[in-house]
């Protein structure tokens, strides 16, 4: 059987541009001689579609576009997914289902039975999880047809038909398929194709995987959909972070046939991310242009990189905003940053704002020292700024801040965490060091001094980050354990590193809760972002 694997980028809710996207793919397979055309988990209305599964219309433009995905399939068969009614009262409304579609008609379904509530997902809030399993014949072979995270459970108790491809393997399947909806992280395509050949292995048979790309604000899909033989090899893999489409035989995969994969590197992928994720939202949320504030720090540099190539340079605006206490070497290296990607900019000295500023709060301050507050100040001004920016253009305004500055509170509130998306939240302050790197790989865009010299945020005279935080090195490997691995901090300490700075920064990253509740969405990256992957009570005495 020639099966044709659809990776393809779907935006929730756009049913003319997915039913469009998915009746081409239909008919570039049967123009390739294709029997079946495999697309991904929930493609019919898009994934996550969260709360909008609640709603009537929805539901019903699910549905239409569902038949007419049939009608396209005259001559070729097919199997997508989409969310199916669920007929039992007492059940939840949905099921997560695939569809297996035959020239032109609906034959069966398979329905998932693990629905994952950890990380980003929430989805026993909308779906009823199937008790039932079975193959499905299609052209002679025997299919185990799975949906995501039906094949990454091994702890039978957490589902109640208990392990899956135990009771799938009693019917001797030939080949199995699974359509997904697996968002990236930077450690999690591993560990993807390992359950993967763990389960190939387990059933003995052949394995098609097919996975989305795109992102949708803060979730990113990388896509690399795979065939692995039923020895576990990988037979094929489909591009990282956009869309493809390949056709290959069943036939061929009854021997070992291993394909050689180069691998991108960790900061490559994390790149490759971003800058999906920028181009995406935009083009998803129908905006054009972005702004950001370009202080002539790595952080900013970096954001406005990613965004001139993701969105063209033409359609991003840096505002260079110095203060008294700006040095002239920062100025410069934004403006070289700006001559190096050829981006859009202003310069909007904030110094007689401040002084008003000062002079208005004059007696209100009267008998105080100055402090924070008149460093928030500066960062509230060049907020409103850009926000002002923002309205009056039609620009959106990027966040600049990094994860390890969101996860310690190191950021003013409606001043620097200003902005509609945080492009590097989920980016360690290490890690942008070699983000940086990696972006000038083949010439210079981020000016070299920009990043050799020490971060500072400029709002006090020879100010430092190290003045406030201990060293990058030290502060992200301690969050790392806090936050990825979710250690107790005794953990922590017991992992080697000092414990008066470990409890500090515990304190610290549990203080700025309410801080990140106020944050943009953040385009997720890692295992355990900022948000929905990481969701902790707003007023809480934390353990610690």
């Amino acid at each position: 059987m020639k099966i044709a694997l659809a990776q393809l980028n779907y935006h929730i809710g756009n049913f003319e541009q997915n039913t469009t996207k998915i009746v081409s793919a239909i008919q570039k397979a049967k123009q390739h001689g294709a029997d079946l055309v495999v697309f991904a988990e929930l493609a019919i209305g898009g994934y996550p579609a969260k709360d909008l599964l609640r709603n009537r219309r929805f539901l019903d433009l699910c549905d239409e576009s569902l038949q007419k995905v049939a009608a396209a399939c005259q001559g070729i068969s097919c199997i997508i997914g989409a969310p199916l009614p669920n007929n039992d009262p007492e059940g939840k409304a949905l099921y997560n289902g695939a569809v297996y579609i035959d020239d032109g008609q609906i034959k069966s379904n398979s329905k998932k039975s693990l629905l994952p509530d950890y990380d980003v997902f929430d989805e026993y809030r909308y779906f009823e999880p199937s008790r039932q399993v079975s193959c499905i014949d299609i052209k002679g072979e025997k299919v185990a047809l799975t949906i995501c995270e039906d094949l990454w459970d091994d702890d039978a108790s957490n589902s109640y038909i208990g392990d899956l491809m135990d009771e799938l393997r009693k019917e001797d399947p030939t080949l199995i398929i699974n359509i997904a909806a697996s968002p990236f992280s930077y450690v999690h395509f591993e560990n993807r194709i390992n359950v993967l050949k763990r389960n190939v292995i387990k059933a003995g048979c052949p394995l098609v995987y097919v996975n989305q790309i795109g992102a949708h604000a803060d979730i990113i899909f990388d896509g690399r959909s795979v065939v692995l033989d039923r020895t576990g090899h990988q037979s094929a893999q489909l591009a990282g972070f956009k869309e493809d489409f390949r056709i290959i035989d069943s036939n061929q995969l009854a021997s070992p046939n291993t394909l050689s994969v180069e691998s991108d590197s960790e900061i490559a992928l994390i790149h490759h991310a971003l800058v999906l994720g920028i181009r995406d939202y935009f083009q998803k949320s129908g905006f054009k242009k972005a702004v950001l504030g370009l202080s002539g720090g790595l952080d900013s540099a970096i954001v406005a990189a990613l965004a001139s190539e993701a969105l063209g340079a033409e359609n991003v605006l840096a505002v260079l905003m110095p203060s008294v206490y700006s040095t002239d070497h920062s100025l410069k290296d934004a403006l070289d940053l700006v001559e190096n990607t050829g981006c859009e900019h202003l310069i909007i000295p904030i110094k007689d704002i401040a002084g008003s500023f000062e002079a208005t709060l004059t007696d209100a301050f009267a008998g105080r020292a100055a402090d924070l507050t008149e460093e928030n100040i500066q960062a509230r001004i060049r907020g409103t700024l850009l926000m002002a920016l923002s309205n009056k253009y039609g620009n959106i305004l990027l966040n600049t801040s990094n994860k390890s500055e969101a996860a310690v509170g190191y950021g003013t509130l409606y001043g620097d965490m200003a902005g509609s998306l945080s492009v590097i939240g989920d980016v360690y302050k290490t890690q942008a060091y070699s983000l940086a790197k990696y972006i000038n790989r083949d010439k210079v865009i981020i000016p070299e001094n920009t990043i050799v010299k020490p971060p500072s945020a400029e709002l006090r005279p020879d100010q430092k980050d190290s003045d406030s935080l201990p060293p990058y090195e030290i502060l992200d490997a301690i969050l790392y354990q806090l936050i990825e691995l979710e250690k107790p901090a005794s953990e922590v300490v017991h992992a080697g590193f000092d414990e008066p700075t470990v409890r500090r920064i515990g304190n610290l990253l549990n203080n700025a809760e309410f801080k990140r509740h106020q944050c943009p969405p953040i385009l997720r990256v890692s295992s355990k972002a900022f948000g929905n992957g990481r969701v902790m009570p707003l007023v809480a005495k934390y353990p610690f």
